[in-house]
């Protein structure tokens, strides 16, 4: 079979030190074979394997037993793309059938996760007979679960005896003083408690979870909400406190704070980091830390590749007369995941051989700068400017392409182009690369094009269908050679 080109993630480092998974130079091969075995189709737990593996969220779980400021959980809210979000909320009998109708008809489906609309482990009968079930009936999905962490330590014997090897845990803060302002309450041991107290016992409890999941020999994602004034200080203490536990994986994510969502961060006018900000702050928690920066901050009952939305397809009205002969697409889905491996595996050689390649060459000397790319995956330029939903971005530096993280985008190609408040949909997606020199897509039209310029954004559609890294860093010397990018105090120095 025909596979796309895998995207050469980003190996090399620039500033301070490139960690997120996938990222580090050789860090696939560098892992124990019983981690990689576990992260190496796990869209979340690879930054390779997002480009080709999807997943899915099942909305069993609608209770929550803490309340977050950042919070808002909504039903049948289809366009909005946030956590604690869903259309429908699943009984197990009907998750379990649309898992196994997601991955009959998306081969490329590996993982299946809960994580809400409320808290998995607040709603433990609904949860373990969703992954009792699934582990007899689709043994080869991946399952994995996310939790505020306060009732993980009773569960962790449970999510042991099932095919449960991925465990996420929310963990904002581990200071009871800086809980208090994220946490009004939780509930614990039948009783609302607030404040300092109600944040120490969830702290604690997160902590002792976090323990005996690694004990068990479980992988741990830490995800951390970056809420500027509050946590954003804070941070690197919690990055250093849960490595030095044994997570395997910190996903720091921006605050979604407008008001519209109606959490008490967006009506109190509780800003968002800027992109500069929480790239500074991912970059200071790395280190020798696997950095997730690849997160799109999922809805509770997301299908498909990390960036896209697939549900509709799959809703319980659509999948009642669906025929599913899931042996038959078992044997099929090991043929794709092989093929897709083998790939992989390839690109990742020939990924070797280009890094000891740059190190032998001159290197520029030039300033890092960040450049946006319209993609629909596969790590290729392959969207056209006015079409794409999401930018990614990537800092190139005289060390190499590093991928930075995401920008979301409106599509002003899709209809009306006015957002009703005199600043166009077109205008709103340049601001949105504030900070990038250059934009790569497979084609762009007139219009934005003098806009971008205007902007101080270079557009190029010259590279389209071409791996993302390697375009990007032909932009970077292209600039390099025009003396956009030389350093205040140094020349430009070329490789031949």
């Amino acid at each position: 079979m025909h596979l796309p080109v895998l995207n050469d993630t980003p190996v090399l480092k620039s500033g301070c030190e490139a960690s997120s998974c996938g990222s580090t130079e050789n860090q696939m091969d560098t892992l124990p074979d019983s981690i990689r075995e576990k992260i190496q189709n796990h869209p979340c737990y690879s930054e390779d394997a997002h480009h080709y593996f999807a997943r899915m969220h099942v909305a069993v779980a609608p209770a929550c037993n803490i309340q977050c400021h950042y919070c808002n959980r909504k039903y049948d809210c289809s366009n909005e793309s946030r956590p604690g979000v869903v259309s429908e909320v699943l009984t197990p009998d009907q998750a379990v059938k649309k898992t196994m109708a997601v991955a009959a008809n998306i081969p490329q489906m590996t993982v299946l996760g809960i994580a809400g609309p409320g808290d998995p482990l607040a709603n433990p009968e609904r949860t373990f007979e969703t992954f009792r079930r699934l582990s007899q009936e689709a043994p080869d999905i991946k399952l994995c679960v996310s939790t505020n962490g306060l009732a993980l330590p009773d569960a962790v014997e449970e999510l042991s005896k099932h095919n449960i090897d991925h465990v996420t845990i929310t963990i904002n803060c581990v200071d009871p003083e800086i809980g208090a302002k994220i946490y009004p309450w939780i509930f614990w041991n039948n009783k609302r408690i607030k404040g300092k107290k109600g944040a120490k016992i969830l702290i604690e409890q997160q902590q002792k979870g976090l323990e005996m999941l690694i004990a068990k020999g479980i992988l741990v994602k830490v995800n951390s909400v970056m809420i500027p004034g509050v946590n954003d200080q804070h941070l690197a203490e919690v990055s250093r406190i849960v490595k030095s536990k044994g997570a395997f994986l910190h996903n720091v994510m921006p605050l979604i704070s407008e008001p519209e969502h109606g959490t008490f961060f967006g009506v109190m006018g509780q800003r968002g980091p800027t992109p500069e900000e929480l790239q500074d702050l991912q970059d200071s928690c790395s280190g020798d830390m696997n950095m997730m920066r690849h997160c799109r901050q999922c809805r509770a009952d997301a299908v498909g590749l990390l960036g896209e939305d697939r549900g509709d397809e799959f809703t319980l009205d659509k999948i009642e007369d669906m025929e599913i002969d899931y042996q038959a697409a078992m044997e099929k889905r090991k043929v794709i995941h092989g093929a897709i491996q083998a790939e992989m595996d390839s690109k990742r050689l020939e990924k070797a051989q280009q890094i000891q390649q740059h190190k032998e060459q001159p290197k520029l000397t030039t300033r890092p700068v960040l450049m946006a790319v319209a993609t629909s995956g596969q790590g290729l330029i392959n969207v056209h400017f006015g079409h794409a939903k999401e930018f990614l971005i990537y800092e190139a530096s005289p060390e190499g392409v590093r991928f930075i993280s995401h920008r979301k985008a409106e599509q002003y190609c899709a209809g009306d182009s006015s957002c009703g408040d005199g600043e166009s949909v077109l205008q709103m997606t340049i601001r949105g690369l504030a900070g990038c020199v250059a934009v790569l897509c497979s084609k762009v039209g007139y219009e934005p094009w003098e806009m971008l310029e205007a902007a101080g954004i270079t557009p190029n559609g010259e590279h389209a269908m071409e791996p993302i890294e390697e375009a990007v860093m032909a932009v970077y010397k292209e600039m390099a050679v025009a003396g956009k990018l030389v350093d205040a105090n140094e020349s430009v120095r070329v490789s031949a």
